[in-house]
């Protein structure tokens, strides 16, 4: 393997969408832990349960957010003239 193999070409846009979107990620990652974790609490008690219950459709439906972020963010790679490819390190 020589140096030339291992250049990146990201411009300065690209870098700033990836970033936003890894955040917008992670805070989606974040919103799904905390929906099934107070749903979680929720189903101990009989006065919660149906909350708890809307806490855990809440958070599948966050789970299928995930990959619509990527996709869009591919998408809108690409539109900027990036590669809109994923490594191992992308979210």
């Amino acid at each position: 393997m020589n140096d030339s193999d291992l250049v990146l070409h990201l411009g300065q846009e690209e870098l700033v969408i990836r970033s936003r979107y890894e955040t917008l990620s992670i805070a989606n990652d974040f919103l799904i832990a905390v929906a099934f974790a107070v749903g979680s609490v929720m189903f101990f008690y009989e006065s919660t349960m149906h909350a708890g219950t809307w806490l855990f459709v809440i958070g599948s439906v966050l789970l299928m957010v995930r990959p619509t972020i990527r996709l869009v963010r591919r998408f809108h790679l690409v539109k900027v003239g990036g590669s809109g490819s994923e490594s191992a390190r992308d979210f």
